[in-house]
């Protein structure tokens, strides 16, 4: 009875992850009945397996959600319930606009709302003291319903599109709630839409040879990035050195910086991997959400690439209602606002909330007197205030906010770099290099120090490409390369630098995150940006052999082409199957020598 208790009740201290060999019990056994399930009758179309079949799944997933998260499952369940209602009533309404709108901003306040309270409940609160002069507290620790912000966004999406008449509503309540919990995607994605995954519902199930082959590869790929690259970079290294930074050295925390880009991606893709691999072998198919982000040229070109299925939700439902790239709306100017209240209650600050919207009043003024800048500022005011509310939407925090700006920053100066011409691109670096250089001898500070090295090595790097252009040679073959990879690399940079606001405003609590975080950041750059004692560097860099070997080999890894990789993939799936079986059980003895006493969570289970 004890061994029934413990398999059925949730467990706070160990809930279900993909990385524990009680999952893998637990999909064999709905693999099975699935399987059972799929043999009943010979017509592939059958509705009676079609129907139990979806029972089964959602079933399921509500039993996998419950023990991830406990009794939040009946949040999920409300979700479900009110979303299904509203999308119906919406589209009982018909061409009545005022009773749609209604029940659209109805449904959405309170998606917006439940996510809010649990993710922005001690910000709030921070806002109510800061207005009022009060000192509201929030003395209960509030925990966070795991994968909240993936399905709330998920039902957000679903209801939109009924409203905009992209999609039909779902008719069968059971449907849609398969389509919410789907147990592969729902705790951390990829965040899939309804138009692509409920047409799955009612297709035949089909899984061929190859498509078992690829399945495979694609839940051992996971497994792998997870356990060997994630887990073991982040207990081994990363953690130690973000948690103190002053213990360790500048080398030692520029290496924890960059090892933490491999590690965050490891992570999320390993899981969303695992996902796509699991559900592919049930004869459902997600969609894309990595496409080998550190091969990208420039920000705009890496958000393209990472975590595409939000970055696809935020232009859908942000970006291009905001005026996209057309023009500004009553709603850029309202979430301008917004983001200066929050930078207030963040910084403390009336300085901070004066320049943003100091900068606001600017580009307005700007796009009032030069009516063809018009579409150019708004497009980049719009994808900066996109940029922002993805920071956001990670957690109120400083540090989350930094992270988005700085992200929205790259962006904009990527386009405005992009329209310049080469002589102007090479005369603004070389003036900007010489005014951080002027800064860095009047006032070293540790920041400037970082900043002048990465302008300096900017500027250094790009003197060859002008010279190669001024000579009037062609760009192609090698000196194409040689361009396409100090591109990446500079992005690659970019993005890893972005990263310590975002790594040091994570696994927080959300009561103190916002100093913790800032004093984290804070710590890392003075160590990096101080002078290093260069009879150190070889010795410490020996010290973390292990770690350095295991980042490179991972990067060497992710920049590969991408026809090698698609190479490998299909030789694995075309193997036979017992060979294909020993490849599993060797991987399964690797990832067993890396498995970590203490089970990771994935990083993205708090957002």
């Amino acid at each position: 009875m004890n061994d029934l208790i413990n398999i059925y009740a949730f467990d706070s201290q160990r809930p279900l992850l993909f990385t524990q060999w009680e999952f893998w019990v637990f999909f064999a056994a709905v693999y099975i009945l699935f399987t059972l399930i799929m043999e009943i009758g010979k017509d592939p179309r059958s509705r009676v397996r079609l129907h139990l079949r979806n029972v089964l799944l959602m079933t399921a997933s509500a039993f996998f959600y419950y023990k991830t998260s406990g009794w939040f499952l009946l949040l999920l369940v409300f979700l479900t319930l009110n979303n299904w209602l509203m999308a119906r009533a919406v589209h009982a309404a018909g061409d009545r606009k005022v009773v749609k709108s209604l029940c659209l901003w109805i449904c959405v306040l309170i998606d917006i709302g439940l996510l809010g309270f649990f993710k922005y409940a001690y910000f709030g609160a921070d806002v109510v003291n800061q207005l009022f002069g009060t000192h509201l507290t929030i003395t209960e620790k509030i925990l966070l319903p795991v994968g909240i912000s993936f399905y709330t966004f998920q039902v957000i999406s679903y209801i939109s599109d009924v409203y905009h008449r992209r999609i039909e509503p779902v008719g069968n309540l059971l449907d849609f709630a398969f389509y919410v919990s789907f147990f592969p995607q729902l705790v951390a994605g990829p965040i899939v839409r309804a138009s692509e995954f409920v047409p799955q519902l009612y297709r035949p199930y089909r899984l061929s040879r190859k498509q078992f082959g690829i399945a495979v590869f694609w839940i051992l790929n996971g497994l792998v990035k997870k356990i060997v690259l994630s887990d073991f970079l982040a207990v081994s290294f990363i953690d130690r050195v973000f948690e103190n930074p002053m213990l360790f050295t500048g080398a030692e925390n520029l290496l924890a910086l960059f090892a933490y880009s491999l590690q965050v991606y490891a992570d999320f893709s390993g899981y969303t991997d695992i996902a796509i691999g699991v559900a592919m072998l049930m004869g459902f198919y997600l969609p894309q959400n990595f496409h080998s982000p550190y091969k990208a040229r420039n920000p705009q070109d890496f958000w393209r690439r990472w975590h595409m299925s939000l970055s696809r939700w935020l232009k859908t439902y942000v970006y291009i209602p905001l005026g996209g790239n057309r023009n500004a709306t009553a709603g850029t100017y309202l979430w301008i606002a917004v983001i200066a209240a929050v930078a207030l209650v963040l910084s403390g600050s009336w300085w901070v909330t004066g320049i943003t919207l100091g900068a606001a009043l600017i580009v307005t003024i700007v796009a009032l007197l030069r009516p063809k800048h018009r579409p150019l500022l708004a497009a980049n005011l719009n994808s900066f205030i996109t940029m922002l509310l993805g920071g956001l939407w990670h957690g109120a925090s400083w540090n989350f906010l930094i992270w988005g700006g700085l992200n929205g920053i790259g962006m904009i100066v990527n386009k405005i770099w992009r329209g310049w011409n080469i002589h102007l691109r090479f005369l603004s670096i070389l003036l900007l290099a010489g005014g951080v250089t002027a800064l860095h001898y009047l006032h070293p500070l540790p920041w400037v120090n970082v900043v002048w090295v990465a302008v300096a090595v900017a500027a250094a790097g790009g003197l060859p490409g002008y010279l190669y252009h001024l000579c009037r040679l062609p760009e192609r073959g090698f000196a194409r390369a040689v361009s396409t990879v100090w591109a990446v690399l500079q992005t690659f940079v970019f993005i890893t630098f972005t990263r310590l606001f975002f790594r040091a405003g994570s696994n927080l609590n959300p009561a103190t995150a916002n100093e913790t975080a800032w004093r984290t950041a804070r710590q890392m750059m003075q160590q990096i940006g101080s002078a290093w004692n260069t009879s150190t560097i070889l010795p410490v860099l020996w010290s973390q052999r292990l770690t350095i070997l295991l980042f490179l080999l991972g990067m060497l890894i992710h920049w590969m082409p991408d026809k090698f990789k698609l190479w490998y993939r299909v030789r694995f799936a075309s193997l036979p199957v017992w060979l294909m079986m020993i490849i599993v059980v060797a991987a399964v003895a690797l990832l067993y020598r890396f498995m970590l006493t203490d089970v990771q969570p994935f990083i993205y289970f708090q957002f």
